[in-house]
């Protein structure tokens, strides 16, 4: 798996986003959450669809959010193929920064990490 996150691999489809918050199970790792699900996409060399989401009513100027997703986008990318390499099944998954105050790149790519690893244990142990 590169280090990339093409526009393939982006969670776009709200019906299945809608499901994957309805029917998915979440982990945590402070200030990061992770909602997922187990799914079959039409493409089958297709792995994972992931997102990001920062809260509105958290982080009222857009400018901070957008700045946040960026960093949790980057930090997925670098981190995902030292995690995925292992999982067969296919995923959505849903990150979302629920801290309250602003963050920077060191502390998102260490806890993206700590999540990244308790998903892929949790998924492995399936």
């Amino acid at each position: 798996m590169s280090f990339t996150y093409p526009k393939t691999e982006k969670l776009k489809s709200q019906k299945l986003i809608e499901q994957l918050f309805s029917e998915g199970k979440s982990i945590s790792a402070y200030p990061l959450r992770m909602v997922y699900l187990q799914t079959n996409f039409e493409d089958d060399n297709i792995r994972f669809k992931t997102g990001v989401s920062v809260s509105k009513r958290n982080f009222k100027n857009a400018v901070d959010r957008n700045h946040i997703k960026r960093l949790l986008r980057e930090a997925y990318r670098l981190n995902k193929s030292e995690y995925f390499n292992n999982i067969l099944s296919s995923y959505a998954l849903m990150i979302l920064y629920i801290g309250k105050d602003g963050t920077d790149f060191d502390s998102v790519d260490k806890k993206m990490k700590d999540l990244l690893g308790a998903f892929s244990k949790k998924v492995s142990s399936l």
